[in-house]
């Protein structure tokens, strides 16, 4: 797959990310998102394949779970990893993006069943 189709499979994620986590960033620029057009190195945008697979392999009320499993599948590998970017605003923000992926995966859920 390409990298193109790639992002197209996630862009309704994407959008209810920007939508529902973005706008409660604290380094957003004005005009922003995409942030990496501007030089912040965002999670989100950087990551978002690897965040909703994240989201998808639990399933819990607590937010623990989904913070210990970002540590070791994403910031772990995250080339930012050693900048002064790190952590980048996905560590605070993931309650939100966590509830914005499980309600794109929900509207999916509901469409296949209809």
């Amino acid at each position: 797959m390409s990298a193109v189709a790639e992002w197209e499979d996630y862009a309704e994620y994407l959008v209810e990310l920007r939508d529902r986590v973005c706008r409660h960033c604290i380094v957003r620029r004005e005009h922003g998102p995409p942030c990496a057009a501007a030089g912040l190195g965002c999670g989100i945008e950087q990551h978002l394949p690897d965040l909703v697979a994240l989201c998808r392999s639990l399933d819990s009320p607590l937010i623990d779970p989904y913070g210990e499993k970002l540590d070791e599948v994403i910031c772990k590998h995250c080339e930012l990893r050693t900048s002064s970017i790190c952590p980048c605003p996905l560590h605070y923000l993931l309650p939100l993006a966590v509830e914005a992926v499980e309600t794109v995966e929900a509207r999916h859920s509901r469409a296949a069943l209809a």
